[in-house]
């Protein structure tokens, strides 16, 4: 039975609408300390840190083609940066203290200015003590927008994710504990659509809705269905799909992860978006339905194409890697900071993963690469968790066992002693991360990065 939402503390409404942004000239992101209403009364505010002043932080929203320029106003008590997620970027522009720019201290502006080349579903976030910044609220969805949108009578975004609150309904202050670390990340005990325990829209039967989903979750796996509408997917991590593809069933979006739909809503009372958990499914959304028309209506058409850049898997760059550690496994050697340590010498660093035997980024890259050269990359994960596999710069597709290749994607879902190959055209300059996005586990260690000449 589909319930409202109920998982910890109850419902709680949440603050406007965000602003747009403005493409015509330069803004100003202002990165600072806020309290909002999470909880319901009698809970006090949660204290947060904001893009925008709200929780999630202000949408951004562009057209296809236009500029992206905005000064990033630093007021939070710490340094911190902005990762723009899944935009095909300028290298200096992608946010990662240490490898594209500077941290920015408190006090401080960084212009971020670049071109938004591909219409899509994106997000934005702070790069910089990742796990404990993006909990505290760090993120905000990016949209650009096709010049033809599609026809749809709504465009939502809805951002999930599931924060990890105490009894007061604050932030858990614990970032770095050993068993996230280990383990599958940093879950959340309260789950959240738009920064709201109980986030609801008004709808009338017939109407057609493109719902932009985002995965900001440190590490939940959120498994997804839907109740009361019809869908299909255009789009995967802000790439259309070259047919849209209907959903029959339950399908999980991990960290970082986006998908398109575009839905009918069919039902004459209400429909859902629903949470999957081992106890049933909760109204992750809830769309009151009032009203209606026919609920007939064809196939929505694919959304216009971004630009290619043709994968070419004969003559392709090749790259193994083996994801090892963490808990029921674990690492019998690896290097670390130029050392080669035991496992048990790790652990005391509170580190835990590898990639090739490495811990942590190193000034040497995974590969190296010629611009234009098309790379394939032969993941296997020895570990007893998935990972998010995340690539900065540039999308792959995955290289299907008939060799032909699935959607282009920048974030993909490695399971548990699975094997996936990904490929992709190193079209953009620079040096690029490639991490796991259940964020506590690239603090403990899985990152590096790839390298484009």
């Amino acid at each position: 039975m589909i319930t409202r939402r109920n998982m910890l503390l109850g419902t709680a409404a949440l603050s406007a609408l965000p602003a747009l942004g403005n493409a015509t000239q330069r803004d100003v992101l202002r990165a600072s300390t806020i309290r909002q209403r999470i909880a319901p009364e009698p809970y006090a505010e949660t204290d947060l840190w904001s893009f925008g002043g709200s929780f999630p932080g202000r949408t951004l929203r562009y057209k296809q083609g236009e500029r992206l320029s905005l000064d990033l106003v630093n007021d939070l008590p710490g340094a911190t940066s902005v990762h723009w997620h899944g935009i095909r970027i300028d290298n200096a522009m992608d946010g990662v203290p240490g490898l594209t720019q500077p941290a920015i201290p408190a006090g401080d502006t960084f212009t971020y200015d670049f071109a938004l080349p591909d219409a899509g579903t994106y997000w934005y976030h702070s790069h910089l003590q990742t796990v404990e910044q993006m909990e505290r609220g760090l993120y905000g969805a990016l949209i650009v927008e096709e010049a033809e949108a599609p026809d749809v009578d709504r465009d939502l975004v809805l951002m999930l994710d599931d924060i990890r609150f105490t009894d007061e309904a604050q932030v858990d202050p614990e970032f770095d504990g050993f068993f996230d670390r280990s383990h599958g990340g940093r879950i959340g005990n309260v789950a959240l659509v738009n920064g709201k325990i109980d986030e609801s829209f008004d709808v009338k039967r017939g109407d057609r809705l493109r719902l932009r989903l985002i995965s900001a979750a440190n590490a939940r796996i959120f498994e997804l269905g839907l109740q009361g509408m019809s869908a299909h997917v255009v789009a995967y991590d802000g790439m259309p799909l070259i047919a849209p593809q209907p959903v029959t069933e339950t399908f999980p979006l991990a960290s970082a992860q986006r998908m398109d739909l575009i839905v009918d809503i069919t039902d004459d009372s209400d429909a859902y978006l629903i949470q999957y958990e081992r106890d049933g499914g909760y109204a992750a959304v809830h769309f009151n339905v009032s009203g209606g028309r026919d609920t007939t209506r064809p196939t929505p058409d694919a959304l216009p194409p971004n630009p290619d850049f043709p994968i070419d898997l004969a003559n392709a760059e090749t790259l193994p890697i083996l994801i090892a550690g963490g808990a029921m496994a674990g690492l019998d050697h690896a290097m670390y900071k130029g050392t080669r340590m035991t496992g048990r010498e790790l652990a005391q660093e509170n580190m835990f993963w590898a990639l090739n035997g490495q811990v942590g980024r190193t000034e040497t890259p995974l590969i190296e690469v010629s611009k234009g050269q098309t790379v394939r990359i032969g993941m296997a994960n020895d570990t007893a968790f998935p990972h998010a596999m995340h690539l900065h710069g540039m999308h792959f597709a995955q290289v299907l066992a008939d060799g032909t290749l699935g959607p282009l994607r920048d974030t993909i879902l490695i399971e548990s002693q699975g094997q996936i190959e990904i490929a992709f055209n190193a079209h953009n300059p620079g040096d690029w991360l490639f991490h796991c996005h259940m964020l506590s586990h690239h603090a403990a260690g899985m990152g590096s990065f790839i390298r484009v000449i």
